[in-house]
């Protein structure tokens, strides 16, 4: 009970921030919405505004964590404040404060999709697509790269974790055992859901054959 009363309050706190923060957003009071997410960042969670925004989002997820159970609610409301913050910012035209910001965003809301974590205060698939969309003209961190890769995977998007499988290794940033594995993973799947994924079997064999001979980059050059 105490648990469904903090998680309770907790929803109609951000709830009501954010809303308050779009209304000044609609006003163009900008550094008042600024200030608005700054003290809920402070107050509402074990991690200052100041410290969540220069923690990498592997480190917010493991401090989120308890006994091996990921806080959702708490993840996904520094996700969605983190976003309104970088639209804050894009209004105001300062994209350089705007991208790291989105770009946390998307990490944190990709790593949630990927453990398919209760919808809380927010469908963290559909968030991670949006913040996807918006930073498709940027270059992303291979490591971003990566989480993106494994998020899709495990959405049963086989066809767009491939293309980032294949960024990674057109880069450098991955080996030819990844790809090994990426495709040993997806042969014991149906028939079916892979070709909803958008790989059907028989790409899925030419694949990890292609990477078994070494050969998988060089086809797709």
């Amino acid at each position: 009970m105490l648990q469904r009363d903090y998680l309770m309050r907790m929803i109609e706190q951000v709830a009501s921030a954010i809303g308050q923060v779009m209304g000044l957003r609609r006003q163009m009071r900008h550094q008042e919405a600024l200030l608005v997410i700054d003290e809920l960042l402070d107050s509402r969670f074990r991690l200052n505004g100041r410290l969540i925004r220069s923690l990498s989002d592997e480190d917010i997820v493991g401090m989120m964590t308890t006994n091996g159970v990921m806080e959702a609610e708490n993840i996904q409301a520094i996700a969605l404040l983190l976003r309104q913050e970088s639209e804050i910012y894009e209004e105001m035209g300062d994209g350089a404060r705007a991208y790291p910001l989105q770009l946390k965003a998307l990490q944190l809301f990709a790593r949630l999709a990927a453990a398919d974590a209760p919808k809380v205060l927010a469908d963290s698939d559909a968030e991670a697509e949006r913040l996807l969309l918006k930073l498709s003209d940027c270059e992303l961190p291979a490591a971003t790269k990566r989480l993106v890769m494994d998020w899709q995977e495990s959405r049963g998007r086989y066809d767009q974790a491939e293309n980032w499988l294949y960024e990674l290794l057109a880069e450098g940033e991955a080996g030819l055992d990844e790809a090994v594995a990426f495709y040993r993973r997806l042969l014991p799947l149906p028939d079916e859901r892979l070709a909803a994924g958008g790989l059907p079997r028989e790409e899925v064999e030419e694949g990890l054959a292609q990477a078994e001979a070494g050969a998988w980059l060089s086809s797709r050059e």
